[in-house]
């Protein structure tokens, strides 16, 4: 009883109140110059500037200050990036790189320890029986498959370790 009032009260207000906003139209208008687009709601402002309908998901706009627009608009220096990633001369980042390479590096040999036991225990898909195994054979079958998949996202594991290692600056040597 308590929660059918509740719900009869909840949809007298939005019926009430929530129907227009749920109505709405948002149209976008595109300045002149490629200046930033403008989102408005007024159908006849929207016909007279040849905006379009904006549909397909909820708009969310954020007014910003001309201050800081201005802030925004202005262009930043390009980034050079070597065929390694970023280039630094600062010690700090280089420190962090090392240490990166380092993380990254045992993890990849922890990796590849891992694929080389699942591998041994695959058996090339025929693994010793285990236990029961032997009397339930679906059992054994549900295993083969379990250490297919572990062996292949192992190996995906790998070649993402292998893949951010690539994307680090080479290391350098401190002769």
């Amino acid at each position: 009883m308590k929660h059918t009032f509740l719900l009869s009260a909840l949809t007298l207000l939005l019926a009430g109140t929530g129907s227009a906003a749920w109505a709405q139209q948002v149209y976008r208008c595109v300045g002149a110059g490629g200046a930033a687009p403008e989102y408005i709601n007024n159908t006849k402002e929207a016909q007279q500037r040849n905006c379009k309908l904006v549909s397909g998901g909820n708009v969310t706009v954020v007014q910003t200050s001309p201050a800081v627009r201005a802030a925004t608009a202005t262009p930043t220096a390009p980034v050079r990036v070597a065929a390694g990633g970023p280039v630094s001369s600062d010690p700090v980042q280089r420190a962090r790189d090392s240490d990166s390479r380092a993380i990254l590096e045992a993890e990849l040999k922890k990796a590849e320890a891992k694929l080389a036991e699942q591998q041994k225990e695959y058996n090339n898909g025929e693994p010793d029986k285990q236990g029961i195994e032997g009397r339930n054979h679906q059992r054994y079958l549900d295993r083969v498959a379990e250490l297919k998949d572990n062996i292949t996202r192992n190996q995906s594991d790998i070649a993402g370790l292998k893949r951010e290692i690539s994307r680090l600056p080479a290391p350098t040597s401190t002769n």
